[in-house]
């Protein structure tokens, strides 16, 4: 590939606004279909950008689950460039380090990050670069070395970054929150589309003092709330999965969620109840 054409690439993705954007609006720089990757890609919503994002492991996921379920993080943004690929370089050659470069052409790459997020502090906000990797892979010279690249460049921002491997990140967490991540918004739910606002609010309080009650498992509680309430089998659990999701009600999340059980509910956030209506 010659210069100009791998320059000519570059471009063509800055132009198409990849890297670039905020929120909704962000577009990762790699999407699932430029990378092969060792893991399992996967695409997401997200309900603080309400956008696609794009993860290349199961890593990069659950650490996603995290984020999204963070109080304080407000953006994040997923394989973030390193641009100008100029500075780089220039930073590769002086710490006298090989470039990534692409394994067909031999050509310097373009790094990314696996995220950038939006910390919100006080009253101000700070950005935070974090790079996802399996502990093991921290033993590997040459991994180490594009991290060097990669704290260099984020260190001439004054931009904080750090390495999170699988050790940080709770695996009954992330799969906690990846139960109840589709459920934030329950009026994309059929059983909840023609139900008026304050009906869904009624309802929400119905089942929460049915799951204080009683010792009954979870999916006991909310398949007789189906039936006495007529709405179609599973409603009741959508509509709890939805409260846990809002925060609405909270349990300990580093228990696996198990609805064959009794739950127990540490604490009930009544402000944010009429965000059932709304979602």
């Amino acid at each position: 590939m010659s210069k100009r054409t791998r320059t000519s690439k570059i471009e063509k993705w800055i132009k198409e606004g990849r890297g670039s954007g905020v929120g909704a609006d962000y577009k990762p720089w790699l999407n699932i279909q430029d990378v092969s990757s060792l893991g399992r890609s996967t695409r997401l919503k997200g309900i603080k950008t309400g956008r696609q994002h794009e993860f290349l492991s199961d890593l990069e996921r659950n650490y996603f689950y995290l984020t999204e379920f963070s109080d304080s993080i407000v953006d994040i943004r997923e394989q973030y460039p390193l641009l100008p690929l100029e500075e780089t370089l220039v930073i590769a050659d002086e710490l006298g380090i090989k470039h990534p470069t692409d394994p067909k052409t031999g050509e310097p790459i373009v790094m990314t990050t696996d995220f950038l997020l939006t910390v919100n502090k006080s009253e101000d906000s700070v950005e935070l670069a974090r790079t996802i990797k399996m502990k093991d892979e921290l033993l590997k010279e040459r991994v180490l070395e594009k991290f060097e690249i990669e704290r260099v460049y984020w260190k001439k921002r004054g931009v904080d970054w750090g390495i999170v491997t699988e050790l940080e990140i709770p695996k009954t967490l992330a799969r906690n929150i990846s139960y109840i991540h589709d459920y934030y918004d329950i009026q994309q739910y059929d059983a909840f589309q023609n139900i008026s606002p304050q009906s869904i609010e009624d309802l929400a309080i119905e089942l929460l003092k049915r799951v204080l009650d009683t010792d009954k498992s979870i999916r006991e509680i909310t398949n007789l709330f189906d039936k006495e309430v007529h709405l179609s089998l599973g409603s009741g659990m959508t509509l709890f999965y939805h409260l846990l999701a809002q925060k609405i009600i909270q349990i300990d999340m580093l228990k696996p969620l198990n609805v064959e059980e009794t739950m127990v509910i540490q604490t009930i956030d009544e402000s944010k109840l009429k965000q059932v209506k709304y979602g």
